[in-house]
């Protein structure tokens, strides 16, 4: 602030959620240096600008406490889709996917679900602080919140993905985990639902987050299971995080399948009597669909499959797998196959579940949005303004 004026911005008499929890009250508020400097009643102070927000909803930035941003982060233009909600922060690195460091010492791809968020070019940064750097050149439009992923770990050190990691590959993933944390990672994030992480062992996983604790840091999964097992995956949840002390957040908490509708009763009521004990919150996105990668025992659990992208068939994003199929002339998993590498939308939840999470006091909101989808799931540009 510069000159005679004793604030930069003035907002007058907007009706003011302050995150608190209490009731909105009309207020202005006052802007210096990039701070708020003073919120009251009819401020007498000069200002560079002055907004007249009679009429008008004024709150902080939401965070956004579950995205696939890290690549979107870099360039301003493909964060538009959280700026337009009123979201100022973002968690990247959920579900065991990171930028950083590269997965692919091992493989010249990147191993679905990794490609959902970057192309081999784009997996450039040998560690986590070189994708860091390039993020604070790039000077992101939000404040971006970054996790290491334990797939993208995984990846680096385990030769074959489908089985446990032996001892050794499981000290080269806590080596690059502890410089992770070092470098500027807040946790670890986990996907264990996905065929790189599926087969991982709790010992090895609980290694992994006993760093993460004594460290001080945070613990977020994508639980092993989100179907009919889903009661069990919840319980390796709290287990895992009693077991290594971890601050933990389960990831888009959500009951798939018709078979599990209604189990949301059960995990939710588990949670709430974990959470006298351990420090466990969960995040819920406001839709009855999800999307990720193509993966054959989610579509079978779905009413219906829309292609999100397909790297083999690009043309078919946007279509749904039924129509899509009956025009090849083959069952559903044929088709499904054909477009791998893929992603899609998922309709397989229930109504009543979503509902139940989404009001239970402690649920956070994260989009789970996925920015380089094709014909992405409408969470990624509507999750905030569907909430409210």
């Amino acid at each position: 602030m510069s000159g005679d004026f004793e604030c930069d911005l003035l907002i007058r008499g907007a009706q003011v959620f302050d995150g608190s929890g209490e009731d909105p009250k009309i207020a202005d508020i006052a802007v210096a240096g990039g701070r708020i400097v003073r919120i009251g009643s009819d401020l007498s102070l000069s200002s560079r600008e002055v907004v007249e927000a009679s009429g008008y909803a004024l709150a902080p930035g939401f965070i956004d406490v579950h995205t696939h941003d890290d690549a979107a982060a870099i360039v301003r233009e493909t964060i538009l889709p959280k700026l337009s909600q009123g979201v100022t922060t973002v968690v990247t690195g959920n579900c065991g996917i990171s930028l950083g460091p590269s997965p692919l010492s091992r493989r010249n791809v990147p191993v679905p679900p990794l490609d959902l968020i970057a192309t081999a070019e784009e997996y450039r940064y040998q560690s986590f602080g070189d994708f860091l750097d390039a993020l604070r050149r790039a000077g992101p439009a939000v404040n971006v919140v970054p996790l290491v992923g334990h797939t993208v770990l995984r990846a680096r050190a385990v030769e074959d993905l489908t089985g446990p990691a032996s001892a050794a590959e499981i000290a080269a993933m806590r080596s690059d985990l502890a410089a992770a944390l070092e470098q500027g990672a807040i946790g670890l994030s986990a996907g264990l639902a996905y065929p790189p992480a599926k087969a991982t062992a709790t010992e090895e996983l609980l290694a992994l987050v006993t760093d993460v604790a004594n460290a001080g840091r945070l613990w977020t999964t994508h639980r092993r299971d989100e179907h009919t097992a889903v009661v069990s995956a919840v319980a390796e949840t709290i287990d895992i995080a009693r077991r290594s002390g971890a601050r933990t957040l389960i990831s888009h908490h959500k009951c798939c399948g018709e078979a599990a509708f209604g189990l949301s009763r059960t995990t939710l009521a588990m949670i709430e009597a974990a959470r006298q004990k351990i420090r466990l919150d969960i995040d819920v996105y406001p839709f009855t669909a999800s999307s990720t990668v193509l993966i054959e025992n989610f579509a079978q659990d779905s009413r219906k499959v829309t292609v999100s992208w397909s790297d083999s068939h690009p043309e078919m994003a946007g279509r749904d797998l039924e129509e899509v199929a009956a025009g090849w002339g083959v069952d559903q998993m044929t088709a499904l196959k054909r477009l791998k590498p893929g992603g899609a939308i998922y309709h397989q939840m229930d109504d009543d579940d979503l509902e139940r999470i989404l009001s239970w006091p402690p649920s956070l909101v994260g989009s789970d949005g996925l920015p380089r989808d094709r014909r992405p799931h409408p969470r990624l540009w509507g999750t905030f303004p569907r909430v409210l």
